[in-house]
């Protein structure tokens, strides 16, 4: 089992700090309590063009792009980038409260038609009331994914290149399919801490996605997910969310969260904190209790910081060290069974580019990726060791510590 590493697309704003453009108190709506933020770049599509195109050239998979209020949509952003790449795959991020399952499957199949084959799909069954009103969507925490097992089992019904009938509490479709099924079927990957979000994982998701919690947590929801999916006769691949702060020592590393940690005050953590513990999603909740709201010991786990968690939400947790002590724990997790990283840094572009000249590399070392990407000087991929391919020329991958 290979490492598979995906970059992020920040499709809300990005920056050189953790504090987000939007604010926290009344949902984002106001912003009274908020530092203002300087150092903030906009989401337009050039922007984001340097971000695909750098995560591509460094060898990483895919990239997410998120959902929700603040930012653009994912459906739209990723086709238009789409034209801007060629390789590089798009975990596209949906709420599945808010469209046809049928339209959603009618969408993925011209998506991989467009794109080559291009399309992940992130089911983000959400995990805020306020945020799902504001989409018109008022069902309650659980009956949420009540209702995604329904969309996931019209969404592959229609895919089945069959007129497909459904009749649930949610849904009740006559006839349902794509004309032309998408070629290949797009991967499903699905998040959820909560007992009601196990089984729908288990029952339908081919990639289980967690936030970053310390490994032995980590492990437990592993377990957890395995042991159900199996009652079901399935198996079920493994994710893991991360924030990362690699530099070319463990000093530097730290001293760039020290950075980003100054950058917060008192007001705009309580604010973010406030607001976070709104929150119906039981994810959150784990990742608000990694740090209780405190700047003290935010080293949670050896190189796992839950700094980021202080003022956003979702993924709260980054991975801070040398690049080999990434590596290592990369590595860690792996052995545990996690399969896919989805990772992102502060600023999104510079950060992909400190991890994937330092920590691929690395991992490609230790027999983790079964392909590395080459230097733009060289033109020609590489083995997972680090050589080049056959055909290349036969000139070694420079496989440097970093910048």
């Amino acid at each position: 089992m290979n490492v598979h590493l995906h970059w992020f697309l920040p499709t809300g704003g990005d920056g050189r700090t953790l504090v987000d453009r939007h604010a926290y108190t009344d949902g984002g709506i106001r912003r009274d309590r908020i530092t203002p933020v300087s150092g903030v770049r906009a989401p337009d599509i050039e922007y984001l063009a340097q971000i695909a195109k750098a995560a591509e050239q460094l060898g990483f998979e895919a990239v997410l792009t998120p959902t929700g209020t603040w930012c653009e949509d994912a459906w739209l952003t990723t086709v238009a980038l789409a034209q801007h790449t060629e390789r590089l795959k798009f975990l596209v991020a949906f709420r599945p409260g808010v469209i046809s399952p049928v339209l959603a499957a009618q969408m993925a199949a011209t998506y991989q038609r467009i794109t080559r084959g291009r399309l992940l799909l992130n089911v983000v069954t959400g995990g805020d009331s306020t945020e799902q009103r504001r989409f018109g969507d008022h069902l309650d925490h659980d009956r949420r994914y009540a209702r995604t097992a329904e969309f996931l089992s019209v969404v592959r019904g229609a895919w089945s290149g069959q007129p497909y009938d459904f009749d649930g509490e949610h849904y009740q479709v006559e006839g349902g399919l794509t004309a032309l099924p998408p070629d290949p079927l797009p991967e499903v990957f699905f998040g959820g801490s909560s007992a009601a979000a196990g089984p729908v994982a288990a029952a339908h998701a081919d990639v289980y996605l967690t936030w970053g919690e310390p490994p032995a947590a980590v492990k437990e929801k592993i377990d957890w997910i395995r042991g159900l999916a199996e009652e079901q006769g399935r198996t079920v691949r493994f994710g893991i969310r991360l924030h990362t702060i690699s530099r070319d020592s463990s000093a530097e590393a730290w001293a760039t969260a020290d950075r980003l940690l100054g950058d917060l005050d008192a007001d705009t953590i309580a604010a973010a904190q406030q607001a976070l513990g709104r929150s119906e999603s039981v994810g959150q909740q784990r990742m608000l209790a990694l740090h209780g709201g405190s700047r003290e010991k935010l080293e949670i786990a050896p190189n796992l910081w839950a700094g980021v968690g202080l003022v956003r939400g979702g993924a709260g947790t980054a991975l801070v060290g040398s690049h080999a002590e990434v590596a290592d724990r990369i590595e860690e997790y792996h052995a545990l069974g996690v399969e896919h990283f989805v990772l992102s840094g502060y600023p999104h572009l510079e950060e992909a580019y400190w991890f994937g000249e330092g920590v691929t590399p690395e991992l490609a070392r230790r027999g983790l990726l079964s392909t590395v990407p080459a230097s733009p000087l060289l033109g020609a991929p590489g083995h997972g060791d680090g050589r080049a391919a056959p055909g290349s020329g036969g000139v070694p991958l420079l496989v440097a510590g970093g910048r």
